[in-house]
């Protein structure tokens, strides 16, 4: 599925499951929460922390997918096409980070 679709996609289920979009402002804390569920996996299953046994059932892709889902959402209601914006994305970096990473002695 490509981004484009995956926008399509999620914006019918939107519209026919969900109702409708929630407020730009309510994504974006939905978004944090997802980040956050991100983290606590991180934190747990590379990082140091010990994990809680609320924490065994969690799926790293499944949270991934949650962030990419709202992350989506949020472009949709903002008319965002994200194809086009990581495309462009591409080109800046292209063009900032040409030799950068590659001079950093830190990642030598």
């Amino acid at each position: 599925m490509t981004i484009q679709e995956t926008q399509e996609k999620i914006d019918g289920w939107i519209k026919t499951v969900g109702v409708r979009y929630f407020s730009e402002l309510t994504n974006m804390a939905i978004l944090t929460e997802e980040v956050g569920e991100v983290a606590r996996i991180m934190a747990r299953k590379y990082g140091d922390q010990s994990s809680k046994e609320s924490d065994q059932k969690k799926e790293l892709a499944d949270e991934l997918a949650d962030v990419l889902w709202v992350l989506l959402c949020i472009a949709n209601q903002t008319g965002i096409d994200m194809t086009e914006a990581m495309e462009k994305n591409f080109e800046k970096k292209n063009i900032r980070d040409a030799t950068r990473h590659k001079e950093n002695k830190k990642l030598q």
